[in-house]
């Protein structure tokens, strides 16, 4: 089975109420969503519009949000502070400083929104039933354009994962011999046949998230389980309605930055911040063969690597996406061709690496990644040579869960 929807979805969440985010700064009807986008400098999402409803959306109040202050959790320790409380009372206070802060704006918007309200009133969703062939899968996520297709099981009525440019890659590097050995696996394997033999044992239930749950935790999830695709799938209907990402996240929030108080460290830079990766960052070169390349993808689990000429200059940047191409091209069967020929069919349009320095302030690292609509930006220094890399990932997690007082995530380049 191979579907697409394209109709708007109709969930319980279309009921309208007033929107209860309290913020100082709305003084009147927010503008809608359509405008926000059309006039902003970054181009719109093709084919697609985000729901006009965000401002009325049956969100729910921030959860964190006090009305009255009762006796609070810290006051009520206050009165036994033993070592154990003392750590929890120390803890209460840092929650509700961050809560009541600046700082934690950002975390409150996001909370006092719901995934439907980032939802696009049309889109295509791709769905995959997994006795459909690997390789038919993966030349119809090419001809229609997505990145990831949830994937369906007949015997279970259910999603039951997604299939990715990940799922190519892995197959490619594990089958792949030479150019005169057809990958067969590839050519004659169901979706189900690779799950079984790539899971084997360790089938998890597929991370989802539903239409009413808010924002925050749809960044959470997504951070915690160090996933680039969350599924919104109606816990009553069970339909698949959308793949949130963080690169939606963030328009999303960068949209009404302007309406809010800007927290302090938005002017701090990347280097005082401590965001992003900054050691072992794995890079190719120019003559680097594809294989090698998918090997660098699959045994250091990042998806993007910087292009490094001799003098250590940036100069090119070669993406999981970029992958998908041999896919629509056909010639996966020979990756024994270097980076520097298998990106010769984006040359046309490639505006070159999104960079920035360690000097710059987070407000401007934001501005960039959204208007570039780019995963990640390549941290530079005066002569073009790699510092680190930022992503999306790191952004949102500086600006939503770090506040919030979530764990900082283990150190990885998305």
């Amino acid at each position: 089975m191979l579907s697409g929807l394209s109709s708007s979805p109709s969930t319980p969440t279309q009921v309208a109420k007033q929107h209860t985010f309290p913020l100082e700064s709305y003084q009147h009807e927010p503008e809608r969503l359509e405008n926000r986008i059309y006039a902003s400098s970054s181009p719109p999402d093709t084919g697609q519009r985000f729901c006009p409803s965000s401002f009325q959306s049956s969100a729910r109040p921030p959860s964190a949000w006090p009305t009255h202050h009762s006796p609070s959790k810290s006051a009520a320790l206050a009165a036994a502070p033993g070592p154990a409380e003392a750590g929890m009372l120390e803890k209460f206070e840092l929650e509700e400083e961050a809560e009541d802060s600046e700082s934690g704006v950002y975390m409150r918007f996001m909370r006092s929104h719901k995934c439907y309200d980032i939802v696009p009133t049309s889109s295509k969703l791709v769905v995959f039933d997994t006795t459909l062939q690997v390789k038919k899968a993966f030349f119809a996520l090419v001809a229609n354009g997505v990145r990831a297709a949830p994937l369906w099981e007949s015997k279970r009525q259910s999603f039951v994962g997604m299939l990715t440019i990940t799922d190519f890659i892995n197959i490619l590097h594990r089958y792949y011999k030479s150019p005169m050995v057809q990958i067969y696996e590839l050519e004659e394997h169901k979706i189900e046949t690779w799950r079984e033999l790539y899971l084997q044992e360790t089938f998890k239930p597929l991370v989802n998230i539903s239409p009413d749950a808010s924002l925050f935790d749809a960044v959470h999830s997504l951070i915690k389980n160090k996933i680039h695709r969350l599924p919104v799938i109606d816990p009553i209907s069970g339909n698949a309605l959308y793949i949130l990402t963080h690169k939606r996240i963030l328009k999303f929030l960068q949209l009404f930055m302007s309406d809010m108080p800007k927290p302090a460290f938005m002017k701090q830079n990347l280097g005082a911040l401590g965001i992003g990766t900054y050691h072992n960052i794995a890079f190719i070169h120019p003559d680097t063969p594809i294989i090698k390349a998918l090997n660098v993808f699959v045994e250091r689990r990042v998806s993007a690597l910087p292009v490094v000429d001799e003098s250590g200059k940036v100069v090119d940047i070669y993406s999981k996406f970029d992958v998908i191409n041999l896919a629509a091209e056909k010639t996966y069967n020979n990756l024994d061709i270097t980076v520097t020929q298998a990106l010769q069919h984006r040359s046309q349009y490639f505006e070159g690496v999104v960079k920035c320095s360690k000097l710059e302030v987070l407000e401007t690292i934001v501005d960039r990644i959204v208007r570039a609509e780019v995963h990640r930006l390549v941290v530079v220094n005066e002569t073009d040579s790699i510092v680190g890399i930022i992503s999306l990932s790191d952004i949102l997690q500086a600006l939503i869960l770090t506040p919030a007082g979530a764990k900082q995530k283990e150190t990885e380049t998305e």
